[in-house]
């Protein structure tokens, strides 16, 4: 089955990230002159990816396309699913073909898997911290320009779910559009005049919960409170609409923060900062 994910174009992104190792379009560029000067062309390999640690996968479909884009008959076969756990040593893709080909591709191949693991494993470290059914792990936009689309579908491989996708799926109110409307209330109102549904209004104190709610907010970011604080900011919602805890929110804090009833908590560092998964490929000439 081909993968597809909505706004992202795998081929593109295939295709400019290898011109990037190559240095297509740079004086001597578009060319790997170490796979060309030592390997010879009609050479094969047989190669093995596998994981070092233990990981949550994302990303080996992405990965055979590398693969596929300078040998389109190379044998890639995916060995475990997208979003599983697996221990370490267990062999993620088995290729058989050219070995210039694999070569070449094997950095970037390396390196989306490694990413994305990373975040899905992280992810997955949230969402067990913190164990509550009840409550939503969501990332953010801190996402690395170009990626986005892939490390929030690793979100999901991870067992998380996506915020907004952008500036365009919904009005994320904080506190510089607070600041230049005059109040959360007015800032709410003009959003609501303008037309859009989905209003996400951000509060860091209670007395800012009623304006919000009256003016037309959708969720409310209950931002930097603490568990007491925020308990109250959901006894005071009363359920009129969801609530996201959000801020400074660790794999220390999570589970107290989930528990005192809000319907999501959002962490950026997901996919901010997220260790790349130690994940290896072995080659072997045929």
């Amino acid at each position: 089955m081909a993968f597809e994910l909505d706004g992202f174009d795998l081929d593109t992104f295939v295709r400019e990230t290898l011109a990037e190792d190559l240095g297509e379009g740079l004086p001597g560029g578009g060319r790997d002159v170490t796979s060309e000067s030592v390997i010879p062309a009609d050479a094969r390999f047989a190669g093995v990816m596998d994981s070092r640690d233990p990981i949550r996968v994302a990303g080996l479909p992405v990965a055979k396309a590398f693969f596929r884009a300078f040998d389109p008959d190379m044998t890639v076969e995916i060995l475990v699913e997208e979003g599983a756990s697996v221990d370490p040593g267990t062999h993620l893709i088995r290729l058989e073909g050219n070995a210039r080909a694999m070569l070449t591709a094997e950095r970037s191949a390396l390196n989306t898997v490694q990413h994305l693991s990373g975040i899905a494993t992280l992810v997955r470290a949230y969402v067990d911290a913190m164990a509550n059914p009840d409550c939503t792990l969501l990332d953010t936009r801190k996402t690395i320009p170009g990626l986005r689309h892939l490390e929030k579908y690793a979100v999901r491989m991870g067992g998380g779910a996506n915020h907004r996708m952008g500036l365009w799926d919904a009005a994320m109110i904080k506190d510089n559009h607070v600041l230049v409307a005059g109040s959360v209330g007015e800032a709410v109102r003009r959003a609501v005049a303008a037309g859009v549904s989905d209003i996400i209004c951000e509060v860091d104190r209670i007395d800012q919960i009623e304006p919000a709610l009256d003016a037309g907010a959708t969720r409310l970011l209950l931002d930097n409170m603490a568990p007491d604080l925020l308990r109250e900011a959901v006894m005071r919602v009363a359920g009129r609409v969801p609530t996201e805890a959000s801020g400074g929110i660790s794999l220390d804090t999570i589970r107290a923060k989930a528990a005192t009833g809000v319907d999501y908590v959002s962490v950026g560092r997901l996919t901010q900062s997220a260790p790349a998964a130690d994940i290896g490929l072995d080659f072997t000439p045929l």
